[in-house]
């Protein structure tokens, strides 16, 4: 249109490191601040090849949803907010070196937790693989007891990965006080009777989008901290609302960018919390009940839970006593509601994937797991050739080998597993290709829904791989053909 300034005029006028995305996720316009922290941010370029870990926030404000995180290497925080033209991005020093310290600590925790989970895949596989033969009764005891610690031990992997902002989510639509009056109705039992619960919740309920079993542990873990505040008597107080942000907001280093959120308030009448141990409060391994078994991780996983939603979740001590967490959550809208047209659900029977007449190539540098997963798919009566080298994948393909499917693992040396994967569609643009990271599925280059990988979290048992194998084969068959 005649007089229109071009979007990139406008933002070099901006003394803020400030990038236009268009709808696709590729940069329209970065001005010199932003080149000079990110280089190589060139109209054209995919956000998330660039800002890998920030793909998942990225993909949530391609749809609409603002959001921020956290660039540990370029120690920054990254604003994403959707616009008419687009979605911008601004870039906001995280100040202090504690943030950056934090951020690299998350970063670690994340690598130890990738390479944790490999050895845990390895336990569940070996101990599942056990079980296929007839075990003496002594011996199935010390083989369920090894799969109950390497479950444990799964669930502390959990831990880290959701302090680092690296763990699977699957979000949807939830109306926020549906989920707050379903956690209160199991509250009694673990509050004990001399605790009373109350709900003030603003109509009309809004949504928010999040992982329905994190939400719940974020809820927990605030009630359980409550709990053991107040002791065996006080008042826990649940209250939801909203708040409109018009410009960045910057609290103990976490970014809220401008938008509509939705609040939820928990707060207590216990003794509040010391003003020395306020601002540690949400540092990971800093507990003031490691007597008594704590961790330090709790309220750290949370945080890393409502980071990796978008929100952000904020802590004071009233002058009238107890302590108030506040969390806010982007606005989401509510999911489309079922057509009553729609036509009666039947009871087809579960579809049955037959044996393919191919092999599927199963690629992992980690030998130990790729012999436990080869074993696995064998038993379940594919025919697996296993690799242990990607390159060597690459070329059998493109020397002739088309196997039914491509199961992969992410993080290898050389040609890692997006690298392998899109160089073998190139060769056979049909193949299925299913990712397994430790990692979530957002951290790995860029979300693999939008290539049409499936994905699969480690560490996995050898049920969920069976299931993840035939459903990526099931839905290469259903696909239209191409």
């Amino acid at each position: 249109m005649k007089g229109m300034v071009p979007p990139g005029a406008l933002l070099d006028a901006l003394p803020q490191p400030l990038a236009l995305l268009d709808a696709l996720g590729e940069v329209v316009a970065a001005n010199p601040p932003f080149r000079a922290q990110l280089e190589g941010f060139a109209p054209g370029d995919k956000a998330w090849d660039l800002l890998p870990e920030a793909a998942e926030a990225l993909a949530a404000g391609l749809r609409g949803a603002p959001g921020r995180v956290g660039i540990a290497r370029l120690s920054v925080s990254l604003a994403i907010t959707p616009c008419a033209r687009g979605v911008l991005l601004a870039l906001t020093p995280t100040g202090d070196g504690q943030d950056e310290r934090l951020a690299l600590l998350g970063r670690l925790a994340g690598g130890i937790a990738h390479d944790f989970n490999n050895l845990l895949g390895v336990i569940l596989g070996a101990a599942a693989a056990a079980r296929v033969a007839p075990l003496p009764d002594e011996v199935a005891v010390e083989v369920a007891a090894i799969e109950a610690a390497a479950e444990r031990g799964a669930a502390l992997v959990r831990q880290l990965l959701a302090f680092a902002r690296q763990q699977v989510l699957a979000p949807r639509s939830v109306a926020l006080n549906d989920t707050v009056m379903q956690f209160v109705r199991l509250l009694p039992r673990l509050m004990g009777p001399g605790i009373q619960v109350e709900m003030h919740l603003e109509q009309p309920s809004r949504h928010i989008l999040v992982d329905p079993d994190q939400w719940s542990r974020v809820l927990l873990n605030l009630a359980v901290n409550a709990r053991q505040a107040m002791g065996a008597r006080g008042r826990l107080i649940f209250t939801t609302g909203r708040r409109l942000v018009l410009a960045d907001e910057i609290a103990a280093g976490e970014l809220l960018p401008p938008g509509r959120y939705v609040t939820l308030e928990l707060r207590d009448t216990g003794p509040g919390i010391p003003p020395e141990v306020l601002p540690r409060i949400f540092e990971p391994f800093y507990s003031t009940k490691l007597e008594s078994g704590g961790t330090g991780l709790g309220l750290a996983t949370v945080q890393g839970i409502v980071g990796q939603s978008g929100g952000r979740i904020e802590v004071e001590c009233p002058p009238e006593g107890g302590t108030l967490f506040r969390i806010l959550l982007p606005r989401a809208e509510p999911p489309p509601e079922a057509s009553s047209e729609a036509a009666p659900t039947l009871p087809f029977p579960e579809p049955v994937v037959a044996t393919p007449a191919g092999p599927i190539l199963l690629v992992d540098d980690e030998r130990t797991l790729l012999r436990v997963a080869a074993l696995t798919l064998t038993q379940a009566g594919y025919e697996v050739l296993a690799q242990e080298d990607s390159q060597d994948a690459l070329d059998a393909i493109r020397e002739g080998l088309r196997p039914v499917l491509l199961v992969t693992d992410v993080a290898m040396p050389g040609l890692d597993g997006l690298e392998l994967a899109r160089a073998a569609r190139a060769v056979q643009p049909d193949l299925p290709v299913l990712l397994l990271s430790g990692y979530s599925a957002a951290s790995v280059g860029g979300a693999p829904e939008r290539e049409g990988f499936a994905f699969l979290a480690k560490p996995f048992t050898p049920e969920a791989l069976r299931d993840a194998v035939a459903a990526s084969l099931l839905s290469a068959i259903s696909a239209p053909p191409g």
